[in-house]
């Protein structure tokens, strides 16, 4: 065998990285808007969104993803902005649903009550919803929108729906961080999972390292307010980004993604497909992969992929240390986390 058919086989499976990381989880965002504004996410300026002829129609996301899952894609989350203000969501949801892969959403839930038929009419049982405070003020600052009550609600419909509902809420230091506890008690009656995200750095957002509040001080505030004896870690899944707990006798637990200080690169299995098209082959990559251009040119996605998920680096997209975190001229070049997708 030579050198180059012995290379073409160590690298047959085009998921897989120079790292040996194979890329079995898929997130689409399908649409760059949202009904709400949050300030970590989306610049107070707002952004520039792409024309709506250059955003993947509901096909060509159904041809992206199958090419995907021929090899070895197994789980697609649609993110968006928010996905379901897309007015074809459920017939997107109807041609994934067709595909053999776990298929979940995550969303703001403003408007979820409107699809739970649909929902569940396609298979999708794990929905994520994003909600950084449980106090209606806090959540119309960061959010700049009246729609707490709503969202809140939401959240009790889908567990009596059934759903597996995990709680996202990206902490930010003297703003929400002194609701950690609160979060927490909101798993002892329900079966769902809060998720602490530390606070990241994306083009528009006024990041600093100041504002951020780690995975050690979500722990200290834990650590503060319950015994020792009464806090389990909990095992967490193969390729979880989560490091995952729940205080006994509660019903659901409490995690934190702590992408900055303690980061998951060894084990990363995702993609990313942007609702333009762009394959993102890290959330932290500033360099993207343009799939759509190349479908829409009758030519194969295949090599493009392949090339992507070659050049992934090893963590967070070069920046492998907190110094490089913290430049302005690396993070900036990327998106604003709304054009990207959750």
């Amino acid at each position: 065998m030579t050198k180059q058919s012995e290379d073409m086989s160590e690298n047959k499976n085009i998921l897989t990285d120079s790292h040996g990381r194979d890329h079995t989880y898929l997130r689409i965002s399908l649409i760059e808007r949202c009904n709400l504004r949050c300030t970590y996410c989306m610049p107070e300026e707002g952004v520039k969104l792409s024309p709506k002829s250059s955003l993947m129609t509901y096909e060509e996301i159904y041809d992206i993803a199958k090419t995907f899952v021929e090899h070895g894609v197994t789980k697609i989350r649609l993110t968006g902005g928010e996905p379901l203000i897309r007015k074809d969501i459920p017939v997107i949801l109807e041609k994934l649903a067709a595909l053999p892969v776990e298929l979940s959403i995550t969303s703001n839930a403003v408007i979820i009550d409107k699809f739970i038929d649909v929902l569940k009419a396609n298979g999708v049982k794990k929905i994520n919803v994003s909600i950084d405070s449980l106090d209606a003020a806090k959540f119309k600052h960061i959010t700049r929108r009246h729609e707490f009550e709503k969202v809140y609600n939401n959240i009790l419909l889908l567990v009596k729906e059934g759903f597996e509902v995990k709680v996202n809420a990206v902490l930010i230091k003297g703003f929400n961080d002194n609701e950690i506890i609160d979060f927490i008690n909101f798993t002892k009656d329900l079966p769902i999972s809060v998720r602490f995200i530390e606070f990241m750095p994306f083009d528009g957002n006024k990041w600093d390292m100041g504002k951020m509040v780690s995975y050690a001080e979500v722990m200290q505030y834990v650590n503060a307010s319950f015994s020792e004896e009464n806090i389990e870690r909990l095992q967490d899944a193969p390729n979880d980004t989560s490091k995952n707990y729940k205080i006994k006798g509660y019903k659901g637990s409490f995690a934190i993604i702590s992408s900055v200080t303690n980061p998951f690169c060894d084990s990363c299995n995702r993609l990313r497909l942007t609702a333009n098209g762009q394959l993102k082959n890290c959330l932290f990559s500033s360099t993207e992969s343009d799939l759509l251009s190349t479908l829409r040119a009758g030519k194969s996605i295949e090599p493009v992929i392949k090339k992507a998920v070659q050049a992934k680096l090893k963590m967070r997209g070069g920046m492998d240390t907190l110094n490089k975190l913290q430049q302005p001229l690396l993070y900036s070049k990327n998106r604003s986390m709304i054009t990207i997708g959750g």
